[in-house]
């Protein structure tokens, strides 16, 4: 299990756009599984919906992202220093099924795909309660 504190050594993002609580499951070189709790303290919900709160999509996917990235360093062994940065280079195979409301634990497990030099592809999932949310590909680059 990784904790939060371990997390930002991997991970640049910090608060509000740090969208992984812990790791609970990490096979070098194959998967990982994420969680992030989702509160109506998130920054976003004020605006997306007053009347009624959904996480939008693009941070379910971010947060995905995420998760896929610290399997990413944690097989290279390394970890992003002030110089690394981590950008988006596709996401395809979207699909939304249910929407993430606050009070729901979004679990998030990624599985690497294939990787080439910088560039990890990776496929993942989002659930609740085991209920898939969110589904999708993504190809990552880090920069260093």
């Amino acid at each position: 299990m990784i904790d939060i504190n371990e997390i930002k050594r991997y991970l640049p993002h910090r608060y509000p756009f740090l969208l992984v609580d812990r790791i609970t499951e990490l096979e070098l070189g194959k998967r990982v599984v994420g969680l992030k709790n989702v509160t109506i303290n998130e920054p976003f919900f004020p605006g997306h919906f007053p009347h009624n709160p959904v996480m939008p999509g693009v941070l379910i996917i971010e947060a995905m992202a995420q998760t896929a990235a610290i399997l990413a360093f944690k097989t290279d062994g390394s970890a992003p220093d002030d110089d690394s940065t981590v950008y988006f280079a596709s996401v395809d195979n979207v699909r939304f099924k249910r929407p993430v409301v606050p009070g729901d634990q979004l679990v998030m497990e990624a599985e690497i795909v294939r990787k080439m030099r910088n560039i990890w592809k990776f496929k993942a999932v989002a659930r609740v309660d085991g209920e898939l949310a969110t589904e999708a590909e993504f190809m990552c680059a880090i920069k260093r």
